[in-house]
């Protein structure tokens, strides 16, 4: 049986591409699993951001997965 994943967005920017995923909140383990699913899918090196309606701590994980609340996406001007 063949999964389906999918992006919320990908943002083309010159030679650079960066995938978001957008979740309204990540209270366990299994929901952040499944917001990093379809980015893992990913066999690329460009950055990828997962934006959470919550107020968390900024983290990168260690496949590089940008972890950041939607405030501090939005007040960052060079996120993107």
């Amino acid at each position: 049986m063949r999964q389906r994943l999918e992006v919320d967005f990908v943002v083309n920017k010159s030679a650079e591409r960066i995938y978001i995923q957008s979740a309204f909140r990540m209270p366990t383990e299994a929901k952040q699993n499944q917001e990093e699913r379809p980015l893992l899918a990913i066999k690329d090196n460009f950055r990828k951001i997962i934006i959470v309606g919550d107020s968390i701590k900024r983290k990168t994980d260690e496949n590089g997965i940008l972890t950041i609340s939607l405030i501090d996406f939005l007040l960052d001007a060079n996120i993107i």
